[in-house]
């Protein structure tokens, strides 16, 4: 795929200026606080030092307060709570959380996740008549519930009280829950609105906590769940969720739970875990539960305490993720086989394919792999006992639940976020949802939307990647912007470009596809080392021995004890 490359203006010089005499750095780091709304000493101060008191009053959630007292009545009344939560990473974080706290007041108490391909996604009939049978009392439905306006009006016929903790967009109609925590309701005053479903779960032990007289500190160790589900769920980085992944990043590499400290060992991650790792390493895992056979396992995987029973949880995990990954594999390259051979899509602004043999669980990562094939808003479904069931995902800008919204009229059900979004309806409806998608799409979407870009934070040049330190191969650059994290959306790793370096004959393919490169930079003749993955088939470009300018994030690879800069490329071409 080709890439249009941004780079970032600052249309505040000054203050860039300004900044960068205050904090006494370079005028790059400067400009990349400011690029992050980053303008004075205090902002700075903020952002390279989170502070538990950053953390919002709960009780400015709207609903919070009745939240509270249902939870402490239903404790205190020893009701049976069911605590009822989707099957991804968000979900199944979610349900751990919840099951920790409750675990400590109470018995009576069960959890339950729907099963992907008996049930669906977010709350199920299956499972409000599963409460009616346990006789709960309270349910706390975790990142779902805001659409479900049918099934609370079932629960409620059971006289069942439903506290909704969701962080999903809210439809036309909001259901009659007895209350729900959702920043993005219209009324909500919250001042943060991209909490994760979890993130809105740990908002309610808050609250709790608070009335109860407790202090903040009680209730850190569930923040390392909170932290899974914010680079899981691919929310926004900056504000509320950015202090909370700090803290629960200090705990996941300070003191791991049980479970989470397995899997980590399984993949040879025991310290300095960042959200990457995270996103890369463990919620994949974490998802393959549910995609495979039932999430369950994964919550029970977060749950464990015995080190035995994590290991056979973890390796059972693992079993899964293999499987997934096989699948995968298959079903993309059927995908784009299908997308290859349909005139449909040669002129179309959108993709919409199916078939009866795909594995449901996988629909949502081939739709990922098909956006980078084929660079637009797409839709991969599966089709069983009449009904089609799938996920979408978008392209940068696009907001691909509006398109579905536009279409909801052949739905059976749906919902999400701007960038991804699941969706289900009859078999018969494919074709004229295809059609109306594409119409939807075609109308709306600019040709600029359908480029891919890389957008660019800020130009370097070899001399800012000079170490200042005697014996520290880090500059100062590398270890000022390490101090941004926690990276993800919106407070992604910085992105650098470089020009004319030249490769020095020992850049080769390495892997599947990949490019290890080797540099030269013509201003301070330092070599540097790089990997570019996926960028084998273009190698030859490199061996014209002409410079090439690049763009790239910084990192650090450690080899046998040893420590040195690396660039992670993102994209190269000719100077």
């Amino acid at each position: 795929m080709e890439y249009v490359w941004h780079i970032k203006e600052t249309s505040d010089e000054k203050t860039v200026k300004t900044l960068a005499d205050e904090l006494n750095v370079s005028p790059v780091i400067a400009k990349l606080l400011v690029e992050r709304s980053i303008n004075n000493f205090e902002d700075a101060a903020n952002f390279f030092r989170p502070k538990l008191e950053h953390i919002h009053d709960p009780f400015l959630m709207d609903g919070m307060d009745k939240s509270v007292e249902r939870l402490t009545e239903a404790i205190g009344n020893k009701e049976k709570i069911m605590i009822y939560g989707d099957y991804d990473v968000d979900g199944s974080s979610s349900v751990a959380l919840m099951v920790l706290f409750l675990r400590k007041l109470t018995d009576n108490y069960i959890f339950y996740q729907p099963d992907r391909y008996d049930e669906g996604y977010g709350i199920s009939n299956k499972g409000i008549e599963k409460a009616k049978t346990e006789g709960v009392g309270l349910m706390i439905a975790l990142d779902c519930g805001t659409r479900a306006v049918d099934k609370i009006a079932l629960a409620n016929e059971y006289n069942i009280d439903v506290i909704i903790c969701d962080h999903h967009s809210p439809g036309p109609e909001l259901p009659d829950a007895f209350a729900i925590l959702n920043p993005k309701k219209s009324n909500c005053k919250y001042p943060y609105k991209e909490l994760c479903g979890c993130g809105i779960g740990f908002k309610l032990i808050q609250g709790f906590a608070l009335n109860q007289g407790w202090n903040l500190e009680d209730i850190l160790e569930y923040l390392d769940l909170v932290t899974l589900a914010i680079g899981a769920d691919i929310v926004p980085l900056n504000g509320e969720n950015r202090t909370l992944a700090y803290f629960g990043l200090t705990q996941i590499n300070e003191n791991p739970r049980t479970g989470v400290k397995k899997l980590l060992e399984n993949n040879n991650k025991t310290k300095d875990n960042n959200i990457s790792d995270l996103v890369f390493t463990m919620a994949p895992r974490i998802n393959a539960a549910g995609r495979i056979s039932h999430a369950n396992a994964a919550v029970e995987m977060l749950l464990v305490e015995d080190e035995l029973q994590a290991t056979d949880l973890v390796n059972q995990i693992n079993l899964y993720n293999n499987e997934r990954k096989e699948l995968d594999k298959d079903l993309t390259e059927d995908a784009l086989l299908l997308v290859k051979s349909d005139d449909f899509y040669r002129q179309s602004k959108s993709t919409v394919v199916w078939h009866k043999s795909w594995h449901k669980g996988v629909v949502g990562i081939v739709a990922s792999r098909l956006i980078e094939n084929h660079y637009k808003p797409t839709i991969v479904m599966t089709i069983d006992n009449g009904e089609a069931t799938g996920s979408a995902r978008s392209v940068k800008g696009f907001d691909v639940l509006e398109a579905i919204t536009a279409c909801s009229d052949l739905l059976t059900k749906f919902g999400g976020h701007k960038y991804a979004a699941g969706l289900s309806l009859k078999e018969e409806n494919l074709e004229e949802f295809r059609i109306r998608f594409e119409k939807y799409v075609s109308e709306r979407i600019t040709a600029d939307l359908l480029i891919p870009k890389i957008r660019i934070d800020a130009e370097i040049t070899g001399e800012d990647l000079i170490p200042d330190i005697v014996g520290n191969p880090l500059p100062k650059l590398f270890r000022i912007c390490e101090q941004f994290s926690p990276f993800g959306p919106h407070n992604m790793r910085p992105v650098l470009r470089m020009n004319n370096l030249t490769d020095t004959g020992y850049s080769k393919i390495v892997g599947e596809d990949h490019i290890k490169f080797a540099l030269r930079c013509p201003t301070t003749n330092k070599i540097f080392s790089g990997i570019g993955f996926r960028m084998g088939h273009k190698l030859e470009l490199l061996k014209s021995k002409k410079p090439v300018d690049i763009v790239f994030n910084l990192e650090v690879n450690e080899y046998m004890g040893n420590i040195d800069l690396q660039f992670n490329i993102k994209d190269f071409k000719m100077s």
